[in-house]
């Protein structure tokens, strides 16, 4: 499922176009935050058909080289270890992922650039190569196998180009994307016939907080700026940027608006989001402002805790 993390990120990217834009709808804007939310989705299920389409790939290039006029012995006696991989196999015969795919007219196909430079990537790795040299074929190390291919993809210049060009709303989406993925198959068993794909959310609560928080943070933005101001009065406003603002008020409509969700999480999950969507040594600044406004906020009575977990 989707984590709260990139949940907290997509209303904090949908407040900052909304506000930039000086946009005066409210519903068209939170109507953009949930596309973008299901797109993120959509990139889950993209992104589980890739070991399928270099599988594909390979298996070509093992035809075409069969059909050598003077074919060599391993052209002629390939070595298959990676095409019959049952893992990659099962992920193929995955009918909630192949339906899900056509319905939402995903897929490589206009990318073959893309899925050979991956392939190449592939093939030249010290990991693959050990794993086509030893004879096990054992469940473990198949999935393992495909487990690899997702942690080249963290850091692949070719599928960032790919997937900027497909859509401007998977940016910044794709660490989150392969954790959920890596999750997903270290749930898998080998009594398995298909892979168990994860739901979008976690919870039925999910969608009410991001539609919340994007909803309260907006609605009461000048409110909670005035508030910030009261502690920001003696920092050098240059320091003070918009998104600092902006990310500060956002973690006071979450802190105000969910009893269930402890201060100290709220506190912790904004401070890591502003290290990489604001200035260096924001998250100091942020840290130090934030604690100050939970502790007047509490002693206020605006935020009012319960649940399991809440100190």
């Amino acid at each position: 499922m989707l984590s709260r993390r990139l949940l907290r990120i997509k209303v904090l990217k949908a407040l900052f176009a909304h506000l930039k834009a000086e946009a005066d709808n409210l519903i068209a804007s939170e109507k953009s935050l949930m596309a973008s939310v299901d797109k993120a989705y959509d990139l889950y299920f993209q992104l589980l058909t890739l070991p399928a389409e270099l599988v594909r790939y390979a298996a070509e290039r093992q035809e075409i080289a069969k059909q050598k006029k003077l074919p060599t012995f391993e052209d002629l006696h390939p070595n298959t270890k990676f095409i019959d991989n049952n893992v990659i196999r099962i992920i193929s015969n995955t009918d909630a992922i192949n339906d899900y795919v056509a319905a939402h007219k995903l897929g490589w196909a206009q990318y073959p650039d893309l899925i050979r430079t991956l392939y190449q990537q592939l093939i030249e790795n010290d990991y693959y190569r050990t794993y086509m040299a030893r004879d096990d074929r054992s469940f473990e190390e198949e999935r393992a196998m495909v487990d690899h291919i997702f942690t080249m993809l963290a850091d692949c210049p070719a599928l960032d180009d790919v997937l900027e060009e497909s859509s401007i709303m998977w940016a910044d989406d794709l660490p989150f994307v392969l954790m959920m993925i890596q999750r997903t198959l270290s749930n898998m068993r080998i009594s398995h016939k298909e892979l168990r794909v994860a739901a979008k959310f976690k919870s039925e609560e999910d969608p009410a907080f991001v539609k919340t928080l994007f909803e309260k943070a907006l609605v009461n933005y000048n409110d909670y700026q005035r508030y910030i101001e009261k502690y920001t009065a003696n920092w050098d406003i240059e320091r003070v940027v918009f998104m600092d603002n902006l990310i500060l008020g956002t973690a006071m409509a979450e802190m105000v608006s969910f009893p269930s969700i402890p201060v100290k999480v709220t506190m912790d999950e904004w401070i890591e989001i502003s290290k990489y969507y604001s200035t260096p040594g924001s998250s100091n600044f942020i840290n130090g402002v934030l604690d100050k406004i939970a502790t007047s906020l509490t002693e206020e009575g605006a935020i009012k805790k319960s649940g399991r977990g809440l100190i």
